[in-house]
């Protein structure tokens, strides 16, 4: 696999769209509605378009599912894919549209229902998170790549737990009070928005992020490869021993958490 292509082309593309959805993060950009009443803007769909555009030539040998696609393929099509791109170009919409910077593009490679690769890009914060081929994980901000290593950042005194600035939810709110009556450890809840919660838990700046709410697999898929290299696991909130599979005839999440490394669940 290592082989068939090089990371960089696909973090200058992840970047390139970054720079797109930015264009119109600073101007007013129209708000329009998809059935299940997400929001879709203009920045979406130029983000989408870039991606796959460079994507059908740079791996014309692999299909592209993407949130914005026209047409999501019946299962019984995508079951044959054994390889494919699942694509988030703009992850955290909301995010964009109130004007706070926790917004992402989350570019994936999925093999066999396990994400392999993975490139989250916030396009304001000018920092990425990926994986590589050889499943570590990396951060890459002002020029530089540094392995992410989240055991240097544990702190064995405080669980920092990391949820959703936009979704939060009283299944959380249960969960986290059974936590806080549980561990002897002292919480500290942090907030944020899109794909970088995941990314926060791959770097060891969170410990758990509980997702009870509903997400679909190109929400988490990039990040979970960076989860996944970095040494830490997104599994099944009620069935621990199964991590989050892709490509499912059903393309929505189960409720999961993800955990940072050698952190084990469930901790209460």
């Amino acid at each position: 696999m290592s082989s068939y292509f090089p990371i960089a082309p696909l973090l200058n593309i992840a970047k390139e769209a970054g720079d797109l959805i930015l264009q119109y993060y600073y101007e007013d950009t129209e708000i329009r509605y998809k059935a299940d009443m997400s929001p879709l803007t203009q920045a979406d769909e130029a983000s989408h378009t870039h991606i796959v555009t460079f994507l059908e030539k740079f791996t014309p040998h692999i299909p592209v599912l993407s949130e914005e696609s026209t047409e999501i393929l019946s299962y019984t099509e995508r079951q044959k894919w054994p390889l494919f791109w699942l694509l988030d170009p703009l992850d955290g919409t909301k995010e964009f549209i109130h004007k706070r910077d926790e917004f992402t593009v989350n570019i994936a490679l999925i093999q066999n229902g396990v994400p392999i690769l993975g490139i989250v890009h916030a396009p304001v914060l000018d920092i990425c998170y990926y994986s590589t081929w050889e499943n570590k994980a990396f951060q890459y901000k002002d020029g530089v790549h540094s392995p992410l290593t989240p055991l240097a950042r544990q702190n064995k005194e405080k669980l920092i737990i990391v949820g959703s600035r936009s979704h939060s939810d009283e299944k959380f709110d249960a969960l986290l009070n059974e936590i806080r009556i549980k561990t002897p450890q002292e919480i500290e809840v942090v907030s944020i928005g899109s794909s970088l919660k995941l990314c926060m838990v791959a770097s060891g700046e969170a410990d758990i992020y509980p997702r009870t709410g509903p997400t679909m697999e190109w929400d988490t898929a990039a990040a979970d490869a960076v989860v996944r290299a970095s040494g830490g696991r997104v599994c099944a909130l009620d069935q621990p021993s199964h991590d989050l599979n892709y490509n499912k005839e059903n393309l929505k999440n189960p409720a999961f958490i993800a955990i940072r490394q050698n952190l084990q669940w469930p901790i209460i």
